[in-house]
């Protein structure tokens, strides 16, 4: 390094004082010192500038990066052509690293490195030179800029930046970007591998340094092994009563591939008992499971064998050639016996029994059997829901069913129900059948003709005419093939009006067997059809057939049917006979209302009349005073005038302890009513229970004009003898029903009178 500096001092030294002159310039990118030219003012002389030779040049420095010498690194001189070496030059320098990393001698210019330098951390250093008159301390030359280059040494290895590094290759690959060392290499042997890659400087070159990585390889599977059972046959033992569709074992083929090449589809072999079960493969452990497809029974069959492949899913077929990538295992299942509930012959009955079959009828038997090797009885009861069940019993040992109540298939034609039957052995081991009763249907109601009852005839009509065309109905359950037959009956069948013709498909025409018919001369007619069944017993009915008489045009069409229209002229439209009829209407409303106006006239003059013998009646809407009310109206006012001129004793009050002058007129006294009405007026008189007075009123007054007077029986007050009613007999006929009521000789007891 002292050789390098004393060799760039020689040739500064050449180059400033003319010795040697480069031929060719220097590279701007190696040689970076500018010559510099300096216009210095010369005492004595002219002061028009002149050129003047350089102050100072130099050259790039440099220096080594790394530097570990005890001394510091000597980097270069500067040097100014002002300096006489009599010590009147200082030399400064500031820029990158001027004062921490390089110093200069103020005297004699020289620049060293005081810390050793990294040329990866800063390859150069930019720094400015000035030499400065110490006595004035102002510039003897420009400030000027170098640089200060940092060699590189050796002293890095190389780096793997992304280390370390991860690759993948499947397994058994051929010869690629990395080549594998062994032939064949087979993940499932050993799946993980390390490189270690090791990389020089300088070529490899005695004195290079070197850097390492890591590479891990992953061998990646493929489907290079085929499944395989660990063993030929497994065993398994599945109870009787495993519900179907349940899983009843697992068996399982190793593949030792990974992934998608492991996956392995299970299949049974046709065979002993494979229809029986059904496999599945678990997604998540690859086993095959086995589902029972139907019941298994101990008593039937107590061991099955078949035969289960296993394959892979994904093949290769660049490993076609190692073989077939399937197994197969043999499976064998023992049923074990279990305690299981009776079974029925049947999975449901059907049975059949006629209405009104006696109570206690036995229609049918159900049947059910323990199955098991320790055989037990059966009990059968039935399983109650509704009411409906209740019309049948069943026998709880043999199971025969029989009726409990009487049936009617018209009110329920079926009956579904349930019978359990249980072990006697365990009673909670139970099973259940459904049981269906049609009821039969008894001929028990006769046919009927189905609506309408009611036609029409036109008055034209033709002998033959058919005018109505009728079907029947029967309550019961017709069975198929029912026939109704058609017929008049007897009492109508010399009537030469109608007939009925039965057309034999269950229907009948009513068929006229007159030339025309009148309204005038009968308006209706009927007619008596008897309709017969063809079930057993034979039933039948009569049904009455009403035949209007209607006025129809020559096309048969019907114009009128009411009774009315007879005795209209023919040729009056229907406008004008309603034009008639409210005219009537309007006629009858106005008499009605005439003599409703007359009547109440009439009845307003009497009742204003201050001469009527009513004249204090209370109106409408006034409410009396009731009993005790004396000063309302005189009640007596309304009796006989006679018998008020014979008797001014008052009846609305406690009647005195008097006797009254007996008469006995010939025709007028009733001696029975009176001697009643007597005796009731003296019970209540001397009751402390009744009323303080009785009040009796005659409102049977007939007047003076009639020949018996007065009808009534309580004005015999007057008289005390013994009635005779001979003298209803002279009142003529219209009193003959009365004078035989009365004249009848018959003990009479008035205590029975109410």
């Amino acid at each position: 390094m002292l050789t390098r500096n004393c060799l760039s001092l020689l040739l500064w030294v050449l180059f400033d004082g003319g010795l040697l002159t480069p031929l060719h310039p220097q590279p701007q990118q190696t040689l970076e010192a500018e010559a510099r030219e300096n216009v210095v003012p010369v005492p004595g002389r002219r002061s028009s500038a002149q050129r003047v030779k350089r102050g100072w040049v130099w050259n790039q420095f440099f220096v080594l990066e790394e530097y570990m010498g005890s001394e510091p690194q000597y980097v270069g001189k500067l040097h100014s052509d002002l300096d006489k070496g009599v010590g009147t030059v200082k030399y400064t320098l500031s820029g990158d690293g001027a004062g921490t990393v390089f110093t200069i001698d103020e005297t004699t210019g020289d620049i060293h490195a005081i810390r050793s330098l990294d040329r990866e951390e800063k390859p150069f250093y930019t720094l400015r030179a000035q030499a400065v008159d110490v006595d004035t301390k102002k510039p003897l030359e420009p400030e000027s800029e170098f640089i200060i280059k940092v060699q590189d040494i050796n002293d890095n290895e190389p780096k793997f930046l992304d280390g370390p590094y991860v690759a993948s290759v499947p397994e058994m690959s051929p010869v690629g970007v990395i080549r594998t060392a062994l032939p064949n290499m087979d993940r499932e042997v050993k799946e993980q591998y390390q490189v270690l890659i090791q990389a020089k400087d300088m070529g490899g070159q005695l004195g290079g340094l070197a850097g390492t990585t890591t590479v891990n390889i992953t061998l990646t599977d493929v489907n290079d092994n085929p499944p395989r059972f660990p063993k030929s046959i497994f065993h398994l033992k599945v109870p009787e009563s495993s519900h179907v569709g349940s899983a009843i074992g697992r068996i399982r083929a190793v593949d030792p591939d990974f992934g998608k090449n492991a996956e392995i589809e299970y299949n049974i072999v046709p065979g002993d008992g494979g229809n029986l079960f059904d496999i599945t493969t678990d997604e998540n452990t690859q086993e095959g499971v086995i589902k029972l497809k139907k019941p298994l029974d101990f008593e039937t069959k107590k061991a099955y064998t078949f035969k289960v492949e296993a394959s892979n899913l994904h093949l290769d077929h660049r490993f076609h050639s190692v073989g077939p990538f399937k197994d197969t295992a043999t499976v064998k299942i023992n049923v074990l016996d279990m305690d299981e509930p009776p079974v029925f012959s049947k999975p449901m009955y059907t049975m059949e029994v006629y209405e009104d079959t006696p109570v206690g009828t036995i229609i049918g038997a159900v049947t059910a059997q323990d199955l098991d090797a320790g055989s037990s009885s059966v009990r059968y009861f039935i399983d109650w829901k509704n009411d409906v069940d209740s019309y049948f019993t069943i026998d709880a040992t043999e199971g025969t069913i029989a009726t409990n109540e009487l049936l009617d298939r018209e009110s329920t034609a079926q009956y579904n129900f349930s019978i359990i039957a249980s072990k006697v052995s365990n009673p909670l081991l139970t099973s259940k059948v459904n049981v269906i009763i049609n009821v039969l249907d008894v001929n028990e109601f006769p046919p009927e003709i189905s609506v309408p009852y009611e036609t029409s005839v036109c008055e034209n009509a033709k002998p033959g005419q058919v005018i109505q065309t009728v079907t029947a109905a029967d309550k019961d359950l017709s069975p198929a093939g029912q026939r109704f037959s058609f017929r008049l009956s007897p009492e109508a069948s010399n009537k030469p009006n109608f007939t009925v013709h039965d057309y034999r498909n269950n229907t009948a025409g009513i068929e006229t067997r007159r030339n025309g018919y009148s309204r005038r001369q009968q308006e209706l007619y009927f007619l008596p059809v008897v309709i017969e069944d063809s079930s057993y017993p034979v039933q039948s009915s009569t049904n009455t057939m009403t035949i209007r008489v209607c006025r129809c045009d020559s096309d048969g069409t019907i114009l009128s049917c009411n009774v009315e229209a007879i005795f209209l002229p023919v040729g009056l439209s229907t406008g004008a006979l309603i034009a008639i009829l409210l005219c009537i209407v309007i006629l009858l409303v106005i008499v009605v209302l005439y003599v409703a106006l007359r009547r109440q006239k009439k009845k307003d003059t009497l009742m204003t009349s201050k001469e009527d013998i009513r004249d204090n009646v209370i109106h409408y809407d006034d409410e009396g005073g009731g009993e005790e009310d004396t000063q309302a109206f005189d009640i007596g006012a309304l009796r006989n005038p006679k018998v008020i001129e014979d008797n001014k004793i008052r009846r609305d009050i406690k009647p005195d302890t008097l006797r009254f002058p007996r008469q006995r007129p010939p025709v007028e006294d009733n001696t029975d009513i009176r001697d009643f009405i007597n005796q009731r007026l003296q019970e209540n008189d001397v009751d402390p229970t009744a009323p303080p007075y009785d009040s009796l009123a005659t409102y049977a007054y007939e007047g003076n004009g009639s020949v018996a007077e007065s009808l009534s029986s309580i004005d015999s007050l007057t008289t005390e003898a013994d009635q005779d009613y001979d003298y209803l007999s002279d009142w003529g006929p219209r009193f003959k029903i009365l004078a035989d009521m009365f004249g009848e000789e018959e003990s009479y007891n008035p205590d029975k009178v109410t």
